[in-house]
C-alpha cells in the first residue's frame, strides 16, 4: 500500500468527517438537536466512519484509477424540527459540500499565493491533495442524485406538480448512484480539474 494512497484515505476520513457535522450543525442552529443527542457534533472519526464509504468504496475507485470519494454515515436530523420549513433542509443539505469547498479554498488559496512552499514540497503536495479531495467531494455531493446533498436541494425546488420526479428518484437512486459512481464518475474528474485551477492558478 503506497504512502500516497494511505495520505488520501486520511484526507478522505478528515474530509468526510467535518462533511457530516457540518450538517449536524446546521440542523441544530436551525433548532433540531438530534445529532447533539446522538453525540454525532464531534469530529471524533469513530462517531462517523463506515467501513463501505470511508474504507472500501475509495480503495476500490484508487485500484481502478478513479477520483477517490467515499462518506460517513449520514448525520441525522428531524426536518420537522427545523426552524425554516421552507429551505431548512436544503440548508442542511448545502452545509456539507459548503465545508468542502471551504477547506478547499484555504488551502488551495496557501498554494496560490505560495505560502504553501515556504513550508517545504511535502506541504504542497498534501495542500494539493487536500485541495482535490474536497473538491471532489463537494462537486460529487452536489450531483442530484440520493441519498446525495444535491437531491435534496433539488427537491426543495421542485414544485408539487413534479414530486412524481421526487418518488421516482427516491425508489431509485441507489441503482443510478452506483451506475454513475462506476461508468460516469470520470466525466466529474475535467469539472474538478477546472474548479482546482480556478482556485490555486495552476493547471493540472
Amino acid at each position: 500500500m503506497s504512502l500516497d494512497f494511505i495520505f488520501s484515505i486520511l484526507i478522505l476520513i478528515f474530509s468526510v468527517v467535518i462533511h457530516e457535522v457540518s450538517h449536524g450543525y446546521a440542523a441544530y442552529l436551525q433548532g433540531d438537536n438530534t445529532a447533539r443527542f446522538q453525540g454525532r457534533l464531534t469530529l471524533n472519526p469513530l462517531k462517523h466512519l463506515e467501513w463501505f464509504g470511508s474504507f472500501i468504496l475509495p480503495t476500490l475507485l484508487a485500484i481502478s484509477n478513479l477520483p477517490i470519494i467515499g462518506w460517513a454515515k449520514p448525520v441525522p436530523f428531524n426536518p420537522y424540527n427545523l426552524r425554516n420549513q421552507r429551505w431548512g433542509e436544503a440548508i442542511v443539505a448545502l452545509a456539507g459540500p459548503l465545508s468542502n469547498i471551504c477547506i478547499a479554498v484555504f488551502f488551495g488559496l496557501l498554494i496560490r499565493f505560495g505560502i504553501s512552499a515556504q513550508f517545504g514540497v511535502s506541504f504542497v503536495y498534501i495542500s494539493s491533495s487536500i485541495v482535490l479531495i474536497n473538491l471532489v467531494l463537494a462537486t460529487f455531493n452536489l450531483i442530484p442524485i440520493p441519498p446525495l446533498d444535491g437531491s435534496k436541494i433539488l427537491f426543495s425546488f421542485l414544485p408539487y406538480h413534479m414530486q412524481n420526479v421526487r418518488n421516482f428518484l427516491e425508489r431509485n437512486g441507489t441503482l443510478v448512484l452506483i451506475f454513475f459512481i462506476f461508468f460516469l464518475l470520470r466525466f466529474l474528474w475535467p469539472v474538478v480539474l477546472s474548479e482546482y485551477s480556478l482556485i490555486t492558478g495552476i493547471a493540472l
